[in-house]
């Protein structure tokens, strides 16, 4: 089971993700370090870890947030790219609310794993087109927040749309500890078997990945946990026998 840490971006640091309440996400408390800054949490996570993949959410980009100095979008690009020179072996997942052909091209350069969230999309059309018909390296997230499924419903109900790879967002779990959501894994894995499907959400310790691992779910993206020590590394070892 791949056991993927989750920093989520914005202005230059990480920020505690709770519950989708992205206006109110403060900086990171971590019992690993006492920096929130990206560098210095990536390099806290690998000492707990020596983890193969980094996710990365770029809530500037997400929110589409105005650069004050310019009249383009502020974004987190030179602190991904530090972080995916300064790590050239760790596969790094970078959410940068790609919503169109121009921005995934943007991002691409960064060679990096690009995820196209569901909740940037008003339709299956647009989904389509916001990548190279190449292109079959990108991650889909299928994206549920508090009040439910974000994006179009066909990319929800047909998985013809789908890469191998599917990020499972439930972001009313997000940083809550409360536990993964269950029933929408379980249900979606029974639809889905064939592809790998990553639970992003919940996770609040060992317990809980073990109980992903046996209804099949290929991977899960963790922050809270980690930072609180509630996963300790001969844990997460465990979990990749």
């Amino acid at each position: 089971m791949q056991i993927i840490p989750v920093i989520d971006l914005l202005n230059g640091i990480v920020v505690h993700a709770k519950k989708g309440d992205r206006q109110h996400y403060l900086p990171i408390t971590s019992q690993l370090t006492l920096s929130s800054e990206p560098l210095d949490i990536v390099a806290a996570l690998l000492m707990l870890h020596p983890f193969e993949q980094l996710y990365i959410a770029d809530l500037n980009a997400i929110q589409k947030i105005s650069n004050p100095n310019t009249t383009s979008q502020s974004n987190n690009f030179s602190i991904i790219e530090l972080i995916s020179l300064r790590y050239p072996n760790l596969t790094i997942w970078v959410d940068a609310g790609i919503s169109n052909i121009a921005e995934f091209i943007l991002w691409s350069s960064l060679h990096v794993k690009l995820i196209l969230g569901s909740e940037n999309f008003s339709s299956i059309e647009q989904y389509i087109t916001s990548y190279p018909e190449s292109n079959t390296q990108h991650i889909l997230s299928l994206d549920f927040m508090p009040n439910g499924y974000q994006g179009p419903l066909a990319l929800l109900e047909n998985t013809t749309y789908w890469p191998q790879e599917v990020i499972i967002m439930s972001l009313a779990h997000v940083g809550a500890n409360q536990g993964t959501n269950i029933q929408l894994l379980s249900k979606i894995k029974q639809q889905a078997s064939t592809f790998h499907i990553y639970a992003a959400g919940g996770v609040r310790g060992v317990e809980d990945l073990y109980t992903l691992k046996s209804i099949g779910i290929h991977g899960a993206l963790i922050a809270t946990a980690l930072h609180d020590k509630q996963l300790s590394h001969e844990q997460l070892s465990s979990l990749q026998q």
